[in-house]
């Protein structure tokens, strides 16, 4: 049975944060072979909120959706997004990104919701309604685009 969790930094127990911050290395990072500064500081934000989805203490997906002024100065974001390697092509990749549009809507609901999406997954974020807002440009030696998400 999977379950949702979704909280502000200060509410992950520890086990939570370190699979957290494991799946996310394991996918930006090992995965992808991208050496990055995988805590940039924005998890501490106050208004961020991180989206787990869990089967017992397994982390399958995490998302984190930022209020305006994190990434964007006027609009909110979704960051992050990941799905364990041994839970893809299940569908929970749709499953996280919906979940994360419902939770920017309910905060910010007259608000655009913006992702640096890499671009490969371009064609994804459309089917999820986003549209590309940007020529492609290169955030740690990979592809991303700018995309929006309407309000409403």
């Amino acid at each position: 049975m999977m379950e949702w969790q979704i909280v502000p930094f200060e509410q992950l127990d520890s086990l939570t944060l370190y699979n957290m911050l494991q799946l996310r290395v394991d996918v930006f990072v090992v995965e992808q072979n991208c050496p990055y500064p995988e805590l940039d500081g924005k998890d501490l934000q106050p208004g961020v909120l991180h989206i787990l989805l869990k089967k017992q203490d397994k982390i399958l997906g995490y998302s984190r959706v930022l209020p305006p002024g994190v990434s964007y100065p006027d609009h909110p974001a979704v960051g992050r997004v990941c799905v364990a390697q041994t839970a893809r092509r299940l569908g929970l990749g749709e499953l996280l990104v919906a979940k994360a549009i419902a939770v920017a809507s309910e905060q910010w609901p007259q608000l655009d919701l913006y992702i640096s999406a890499q671009c490969y997954l371009q064609r994804f974020y459309e089917s999820m309604g986003f549209v590309a807002a940007s020529e492609p440009y290169l955030e740690d030696d990979i592809p991303h685009l700018k995309m929006i998400r309407p309000a409403g």
